[in-house]
C-alpha cells in the first residue's frame, strides 16, 4: 500500500532523508519509530503530498506522489502531530465542513458525520460546541476529520500526544478498530510501549535512515545481544570482575546482589553462558533471561538526538 525508496529530501545544507526506503503491506498498522529530527514527520508530508521530496520514489495506493499529488489527497487521512480545530464550530458543522471540502456528496454529509460520530465515540457530542471538548476528544474529532472522505491510508503524526492515559487506551482501540475496517495506517508516536502492543510492523528511522523494519518478533530476534539478570552469593562486585573475563560479555551492571548482564548471541547461548558463569568462579543464585522490548531495540539501534 505503501512504497519509499530512495526517498531524500534537504533543506538547504541540512539533509532531513538521506535515502529512507521501506514498504507497508496492505491492512498493516505501521509503528514510524525515531528520535526528534530524525526524519518522521517530513517523510509523513511527503507521502501526504504537503512536501516534495529532493529525489526518490514514494507510492501511495498505487499512485506516485509526485506525478500526481491531488490523486493522493484522496486516498489519505493526514493527521500532524497539532492539528487545529475550528472551535466556534458545533461538532457536526466542523466535520460537514470538511465533508463538504473533501466534496462529499451533500446528500451522503449527514450520514457521514453520524457515523464517524459512532466510530469515535462522540455522538452525544454532535451540537456540542468543539471548545467545550477535552483534549482527547479533540484529538478524536481529529481523526474522524481525517476520515470524511473514506481514506485506504491513514497517516498519523503523533496522535496520542498530551492524551492521559486512558484518552490513550481509547485512542488505541480505534485504530485496531480502523484496522479491521481494511486502514491501512502509518503511525509515529514516542510512546514506545503502546506502540508495542498496537502495531504489527515497525520502522525505526535515524538520521533519515532506515535502520530496522518488520514486525516486533523479527526485530527482537535480529537484536544483537541478549541480557540477563543474574544473582549472585558474595561480592557483586568481585562477581562481575568476574563476568567481564568471560567470553561473548559485552557489559555488566550491578545492583545490590543482582547483575545484569549483556551478551552475543541468540536465545540458543543462555545455557552457555550460565555455564561460563559459573566456570569463572561466580556463586549464581539465579539466572533470568531478559527479554528485549521495543524501547531496547530503539536504543540499540538508534545514535539519540538527531540533528536534521
Amino acid at each position: 500500500m505503501i512504497h519509499v525508496d530512495d526517498l531524500t529530501k534537504r533543506f538547504g545544507a541540512t539533509r532531513a532523508l538521506a535515502g529512507l526506503s521501506f514498504d507497508v503491506p496492505e491492512g498493516e498498522i505501521f509503528g514510524f519509530v525515531g528520535p526528534n529530527g530524525a526524519g518522521k514527520t517530513t517523510c509523513m508530508r511527503i507521502l501526504a503530498a504537503l512536501m516534495s521530496p529532493t529525489g526518490g520514489v514514494a507510492v501511495v495506493d498505487g499512485v506516485d506522489v509526485i506525478a500526481h499529488p491531488d490523486q493522493v489527497r484522496r486516498r489519505i487521512g493526514y493527521m500532524p502531530d497539532f492539528f487545529g480545530v475550528y472551535d466556534q464550530l458545533t461538532v457536526a458543522e466542523y466535520l460537514a465542513f470538511y465533508a463538504t471540502c473533501y466534496r462529499v456528496p451533500r446528500a451522503r454529509i449527514q450520514r457521514t458525520v453520524s457515523d464517524l460520530l459512532e466510530l469515535i465515540g462522540l455522538p452525544e457530542k454532535r451540537d456540542a460546541a468543539v471548545d467545550t471538548l477535552s483534549r482527547g476528544m479533540k484529538q478524536r474529532l481529529c481523526l474522524a476529520r481525517a476520515l470524511v472522505h473514506d481514506p485506504a491510508v491513514l497517516l498519523l503524526d503523533e496522535p496520542a500526544s498530551g492524551l492521559d492515559p486512558r484518552a490513550r487506551v481509547e485512542m488505541r482501540e480505534l485504530l485496531r478498530e480502523l484496522q479491521s475496517m481494511g486502514k491501512t495506517i502509518v503511525v509515529s508516536s514516542h510512546i514506545l510501549p503502546e506502540l508495542a502492543e498496537m502495531c504489527t510492523l515497525f520502522g525505526i528511522i535515524d538520521g533519515g535512515r532506515m535502520v530496522a523494519t518488520g514486525p516486533l518478533e523479527t526485530l527482537l530476534g535480529a537484536s544483537a545481544h541478549r541480557r540477563a539478570r543474574v544473582a549472585v552469593g558474595g561480592d557483586p562486585n568481585a562477581a562481575a570482575l568476574r563476568a567481564r573475563q568471560v567470553s561473548g560479555v559485552i557489559d555488566v551492571s550491578v545492583a545490590g546482589q543482582v547483575l545484569e548482564i549483556a551478551y552475543e548471541g541468540d536465545d540458543e547461548e543462555s545455557s552457555p553462558m550460565l555455564a561460563a558463569l559459573v566456570q569463572a568462579g561466580i556463586a549464581v543464585q539465579s539466572f533470568t533471561p531478559v527479554q528485549a522490548d521495543l524501547e531496547q531495540i530503539f536504543l540499540r539501534t538508534t545514535h539519540g538526538e538527531a540533528t536534521a
